[in-house]
Formats: C-alpha cells, sequence, structure tokens
C-alpha cells in the first residue's frame, strides 16, 4: 500500500505526523509512505524508514508573490501528480494543504469541517474524517491516521519510529554537553535572556559545556550574547536540522521553548525540559519518554497570543515565566537525565 502525505509545515507539525507514520507501519504490513513538505523542512520525513520519497514545494515562497512563482508552482503539481496512490491524506486540515492534495491521483482523506483548523480545507477531500478538538496534536493525527487507513489505533503506545544510524554529532561537540534551545516564533514564548544566562551560569557549574544553536540573523545575535557569559557555552555554526538533530540526540540533555526543535528533540527521545507561557503545553506540548513539558503557572497562561499584553509590575517580561526559574527548570532536566 501506497500512501502520500500532505503536510507541509511547520516544523513542530511535521514532527508531530511521524507516531502516525509508525502506527500505520504497525498495523499495514509493507505500507510505505511518500511526503508532500516544504523544502526547508525535507530531511525530518526521510529520519523514519518508511518514507521512501519526499515531494518539496515552496509554498512560503509562493504565497508572497503567486504570478512570478507560477512556473515553479506548475512544476510542483506536475510533480505531485507522477503517482497514483492507494490514499492520500492531508494532515494539515488547511486551504494551503488542500489545494495541493487535490491535485493528487488518488482517494484523498482529510480532517471534517468541524475538525479542520480551516474548514474550507473540507472541501478537496473524497473522505471527511471527524477527529474531535481539544487533544493533543499528535494525538489527533494519529486517530486520523488509524480512521483514513482503517486500522485500530493502540494509543498507549507512542514512537516517532527515527532511525539513528547514519546521525553522527559534530566533531567539535564537547561532552558532556547540554542544548539550550532559546529561538522560537512568537515574542511571547521566548523565556527571558537573564533566565537563560542564569541556567548557563548553573549548568557549566554543574560540569557541562553548553551549545547554543540558531537559525537567524536575530538568534544569532541572542545566542552570542547568551554565550558571554561563560567560556563553557559555545554558539553552534549555522547547521540543516539533519544536523541538529544529530546534535540533539547525543545530548545529555535539553533545555527549550515551544519550538520545532524541542518536538524534535522529544522525537529523539533524549531527555528535555520544555518551557511553555503562551501556549498550552497539554495541546501542542513536546511528547517523548524523556520528556517533561513544564506549563506557566501563572492566571494568564497560556494565553496564547502572539505578544505579552500584560501589564502589571513583574520581574520578568514575559510575566508568565516568574514561575519558571532558572534553578526549576534545571532540577527537573538533571531529574530526567538521572
Amino acid at each position: 500500500m501506497n500512501v502520500l502525505i500532505v503536510k507541509t509545515s511547520s516544523l513542530g507539525d511535521v514532527i508531530h505526523t511521524l507516531p502516525a507514520v509508525t502506527d500505520a507501519v504497525k498495523a499495514i504490513p509493507g505500507i510505505s509512505f511518500d511526503w508532500v513538505i516544504e523544502e526547508s523542512f525535507q530531511d525530518i520525513p526521510l529520519l523514519h524508514p518508511n518514507v521512501n520519497r519526499v515531494i518539496p514545494v515552496s509554498v512560503r515562497r509562493w504565497r508572497k508573490n503567486l504570478w512570478k512563482h507560477k512556473a515553479d508552482i506548475k512544476a510542483s503539481i506536475k510533480n505531485i501528480q507522477q503517482e497514483t496512490y492507494d490514499a492520500v491524506i492531508d494532515a494539515q486540515g488547511l486551504v494551503k494543504s488542500a489545494f495541493l492534495t487535490r491535485y493528487v491521483k488518488g482517494e484523498k482523506y482529510g480532517l471534517s469541517k468541524t475538525s479542520c483548523p480551516e474548514p474550507l480545507a473540507a472541501m478537496a477531500y473524497q473522505h471527511k474524517i471527524d477527529v474531535p478538538k481539544g487533544q493533543h496534536a499528535i494525538t489527533r493525527v494519529r486517530q486520523l491516521f488509524a480512521q483514513s487507513l482503517g486500522y485500530e489505533l493502540v494509543a498507549a503506545t507512542l514512537s516517532y519510529g527515527l532511525r539513528e544510524d547514519t546521525l553522527l554529532p559534530l566533531e567539535s561537540l564537547q561532552k558532556p554537553y547540554l542544548v539550550f534551545l532559546h529561538g522560537t516564533t512568537w515574542a511571547s514564548k521566548h523565556w527571558p535572556n537573564e533566565y537563560w544566562k542564569a541556567l548557563i551560569l548553573l549548568a557549566t557549574k554543574a560540569g557541562f559545556n553548553v551549545y547554543l544553536p540558531w537559525g537567524s540573523e536575530q538568534e544569532k545575535v541572542r545566542a552570542d550574547n547568551l554565550a558571554d557569559v561563560s567560556a563553557k557555552a559555545s554558539v553552534l555554526p549555522r547547521s540543516s536540522i539533519k544536523e541538529l538533530s544529530a546534535v540533539l540526540m547525543h545530548a545529555s540533555g535539553v533545555v527549550g521553548v515551544d519550538s520545532g526543535l524541542a518536538h524534535l528533540t522529544a522525537a529523539r527521545g533524549t531527555p528535555a525540559v520544555t518551557i511553555y507561557g503562551s501556549t498550552n503545553a497539554l495541546l501542542t506540548g513536546a511528547l517523548g519518554e524523556n520528556s517533561q513539558s513544564l506549563q506557566a503557572d501563572f492566571a494568564c497562561s497560556p494565553c496564547l497570543k502572539k505578544a505579552c499584553d500584560y501589564r502589571q509590575p513583574s520581574s520578568v517580561e514575559p510575566a508568565c515565566y516568574q514561575s519558571l526559574s532558572p534553578q526549576l527548570v534545571l532540577n527537573k532536566l538533571q531529574a530526567l537525565m538521572k
């Protein structure tokens, strides 16, 4: 059975889909997958041994100027139509993913209009699946796959199924080391810089080297600033997602904010603490055998706002992180590492 997955972005959402792939492999002998995905994330599906072909698209680039990229869009659609699939699953439920799904040859499955993030997307599917909201994102995708492909979901087990054979960390990394994932999208999800600096000092005093990745110039500036507090803290060179996956896999532990790399860490099984303030750990928390999500204990958390609008006196900003101190975070991580 050959199945096409349409899940173009973002990094965390792509990783959320991997356990569903593992479920299907266990339930249906001989099943294999192709995957339509944003070009910048194309290394991730190939970390799973049952994903054969990745079809990169550039939706994020296209939407800036559709007319300018008309030829590129046509070429991508032609690429998507090369094969006929036994099933096509839109695991995203957005208009952009439905647009791509409608061109694929094969029976199309996706969330119903009451289950979709964007109800209009459901018009692209022949089989509309009801999956209750209010559940963790990983659970919802697993249910979508199980109902689409006709097997019983064993919810008690969770496996991302990632291959490990070819992943080696950078030779320059000095063990034991921790990785601190300071970068994220929303301003409200950023843990205060003074907390990161305090955590670096605590970690290096405990005998660890600390490495700081980055993905944009703004994150590079922050990483340089944070690393200045200790000679045992270093900024990683700019790395691909595949390279970062290896760095995370071989780390002694990881601390991160709500970001795609935090979910990748959970998938790798590395002991990790992920910090949640404005977002909801119950719905999108990093799930893994050695992962713990820490939700801020604050009246307006989770607010689901991109920028903090709390205006009362506070020792840090965003204010909700007052309840998640550096010492608390390190204690939680060390408990996982033991």
